[in-house]
């Protein structure tokens, strides 16, 4: 097996101490991400941004951080983990500080791009640490079932935290909390975490990190594009989705014939790696679309603030919380095959409770939706211990990145295409508004926002009784859509992964 550690193996105390550095910096990074969707509006008032620099605000983050998850990754295998993570709390609690002197909407683009470099850095490099620290692959499936846990909880308990921040401060305050607590991070890790780096990392491809950050730019933005436009007719978006192809192609074929690629797809020979890979990218393309179609109906339709909305998605949180730990535990003793696709055949059957259920959809049926999806979801935490225990410590990073990037990739995809098919079937739903003038009518089928806006401005309940009705209907369906999908990747996945396949076993 080949080592990647540059000093001897971590006793217990600072494994487990370690676990809980990485699993809290994981969750100010995720955390973050939801609190800024609840600022956005306070942000707009105060700025005034053009609707472009506004798509910027909010797209600029993940594409510095997808293209950038490859090389950092390589970088820290270098330089050393532990360094790679204490720079990075640096930059993005840095950056957050600098939002204090952010007077336009250009400074904050600048500061969102600055926060993704200091994500990359950090999000793969807390899962590679984990490889690395834990050498016994028991003790690491549960620690990577912490891990998930805490990611789960700070991306559900983000609006709840970003709506009481808002309540008594200014926007600024969404950005302004990451300071404490990176410095918190920057501390304890430098006090607990332990260095580690490849022995065998081989030359600097700089043309490979050109290729993976150009090419995976490119794809994150083009899929945007279509998400942003809900339909296909975007020739802008296909020119940029055929570059990025191309230019990952060249990337995949370049790091094959080289002996020292910056990113092995070699990787992929091992099933278990690769299970683990589609677990989390088709998971995320089937969940991503749902969860966000029903915070938006939770708002609009059913009238609830904020807070409200997040209090009433922890259901997901609290039940993916429990399963990620429990997990390690119940593949030990039934396996890991059975654990991770069943895990994901439940999620994919709660996607189909919304749709399913008789009647009105209530929020009572969503609540058992939500906590099959968060029962299921957890399960992830046995896919990350395939990707790990499938890959060589001296790939630690490697494997990280391919992870990272297959979440970030199946949420951009998920919200793409499920959320531009509920989209198209809202409007469809929305065929005749003889109560409105044809502008009108055009703006309240473009958005179910604009829907309610007008209906409250005109006086019209029964259009906004109406396209929350088309908005319900088409967030069934697509859950129906949603589900079935889960349910093929778990039918993928029980294939794919070998039987008797041991979490508590190493590959390499």
């Amino acid at each position: 097996m080949s080592v990647a550690m540059d000093k001897p193996p971590a006793s217990a105390r600072r494994r487990w101490a370690s676990v809980v550095v990485l699993s809290a910096s994981l969750l100010v990074i995720t955390m973050d991400l939801t609190v800024l969707n609840i600022a956005i509006p306070d942000m707009s008032a105060d700025l005034r941004p053009s609707s472009s620099q506004l798509l910027w605000i909010v797209d600029v983050y993940s594409l510095v951080l997808a293209g950038l998850l490859v090389s950092a990754s390589a970088i820290g295998d270098r330089w050393g983990r532990r360094r790679m993570l204490l720079a990075g709390y640096a930059v993005f609690g840095g950056a957050s500080a600098l939002v204090l002197l952010a007077g336009s909407a250009e400074a904050v683009i600048a500061l969102r791009a600055v926060l993704g470099v200091g994500g990359a850095m950090i999000m793969p490099t807390t899962l590679s640490m984990i490889r690395t620290v834990f050498t016994d692959p028991a003790e690491r499936a549960t620690a990577l079932g912490i891990w998930a846990a805490v990611s789960g909880i700070g991306a559900a308990v983000g609006p709840v935290v970003g709506g009481l921040l808002l309540e008594y401060f200014s926007w600024h305050a969404a950005f302004l909390v990451n300071v404490p607590l990176m410095a918190a991070a920057l501390i304890a890790g430098a006090l607990i975490l332990p260095e580690s780096r490849s022995l065998r990392p081989g030359r600097w491809d700089g043309v490979g990190a050109a290729l993976s950050l150009v090419g995976m730019v490119l794809l994150v933005w083009s899929l945007k594009r279509f998400a942003k436009e809900e339909s296909l007719a975007v020739p802008y978006g296909w020119a940029a989705l055929i570059a990025a192809a191309a230019t990952l192609t060249w990337f995949v074929v370049r790091s094959l014939r080289r002996r020292d690629p910056l990113l092995d797809m070699r990787l992929f020979t091992s099933r278990r790696f690769t299970a683990g890979v589609v677990a989390a990218l088709g998971s995320t393309f089937a969940l991503a679309a749902a969860l966000l179609l029903l915070a938006q109906w939770m708002q609009l339709v059913e009238g609830l603030g904020a807070i409200q909305t997040g209090v009433r998605l922890l259901p997901v949180a609290v039940t993916a919380t429990l399963a990620s730990l429990l997990a390690p535990w119940l593949a030990r003793r039934t396996g890991g095959r059975s654990v991770l696709a069943g895990g994901l055949a439940v999620a994919g059957a709660g996607m189909l409770v919304l749709c399913l259920v008789p009647g009105e959809l209530a929020y009572a049926h969503v609540a058992v939706a939500l906590s099959l999806v968060g029962a299921g979801i957890g399960s992830l935490a046995i896919g990350s211990a395939m990707i790990m225990s499938g890959s060589p410590g001296d790939r630690a990073g490697n494997a990280a990145a391919i992870e990272e990037t297959s979440y970030d990739l199946g949420n951009v995809l998920g919200v793409a295409v499920l959320g531009s098919v509920a989209a198209l079937l809202y409007r469809a739903g929305l065929d005749d508004l003889g109560m409105l003038d044809s502008p009108a009518a055009g703006a309240a089928r473009e958005s179910l926002g604009s829907a309610v806006e007008i209906a409250d401005r005109q006086g019209l309940p029964e259009l906004a009784a109406r396209a929350g009705g088309a908005f319900t209907d088409s967030m069934r369906t697509t859950s129906l859509i949603g589900g079935l999908m889960m349910l093929a990747v778990a039918a993928a996945v029980f294939r794919i992964v070998p039987k008797g396949t041991d979490i508590a076993e190493q590959q390499h």
